[in-house]
């Protein structure tokens, strides 16, 4: 099973709206985007979805946007990237040891993705965790969710049952399938500025992974 397909069109919604928005944008990557990180990463960090002046802008997993500011600044201290702030695709930047997706791949309108979009995407999730196991043999891969969509879907993907692993920020889970499971409220505008999610908060729970990666 293919972990990406730049040329997915399988969302009808998202597929129109992504025409529409590369005549509004023509400079935008506005097309799925893909993965971003290490080859064999022992994190993937699972996001929501593009955002608007963002990844879907610049074809990178939290780039160009508010929500990239704090998670590339806590992976740079926590020794997990190269650099502590990721402005576009080009820049150099390098991710150690992890991996940045989302969810849904593609933009969605509002930013909100429908049930049946989170569903079709699954796909490609379920993949790159299946290859978080085979690249982490020798170790427990950690999949650090930002959000209760990128939670569900992370469960969904597994073939497990939400009530049976609530979301929650700075909930931990061993998961069935060997993956050792870590979430957080989204790094989003909102959640920061409204001081659901401190920084503090969220540096906790990168020391805990970092705590893991380690051991």
């Amino acid at each position: 099973m293919d972990t990406f397909d730049l040329n997915c069109r399988d969302c009808p919604r998202l597929a129109t709206f992504l025409d529409e928005v590369k005549e509004q944008y023509p400079d935008y990557h506005a097309r799925p985007v893909a993965p971003f990180g290490a080859a064999k990463p022992r994190v993937l960090i699972v996001g929501l979805a593009p955002g608007m002046h963002g990844a879907n802008a610049t074809g990178r997993p939290f780039t160009g946007d508010y929500a990239g500011v704090l998670l590339y600044k806590a992976l740079y201290q926590y020794g997990f990237a190269s650099a502590e702030e990721s402005v576009s695709s080009d820049d150099g930047l390098k991710l150690i040891q992890c991996k940045i997706t989302n969810a849904v791949k593609c933009l969605p309108p509002e930013n909100k993705p429908i049930t049946d979009e989170i569903k079709q995407c699954n796909q490609f999730l379920k993949a790159e965790l299946n290859d978080l196991i085979e690249g982490s043999a020798s170790s427990t891969p950690v999949v650090f969710t930002l959000g209760g969509i990128a939670h569900s879907a992370v469960l969904r993907a597994m073939g497990l049952k939400l009530k049976a692993y609530p979301f929650g920020h700075g909930v931990a889970y061993d998961l069935p399938s060997g993956h050792h499971l870590i979430s957080s409220y989204h790094c989003s505008r909102y959640n920061t500025q409204t001081r659901r999610l401190t920084e503090d908060m969220f540096m906790q729970v990168l020391a805990r992974i970092r705590t893991y990666v380690d051991a």
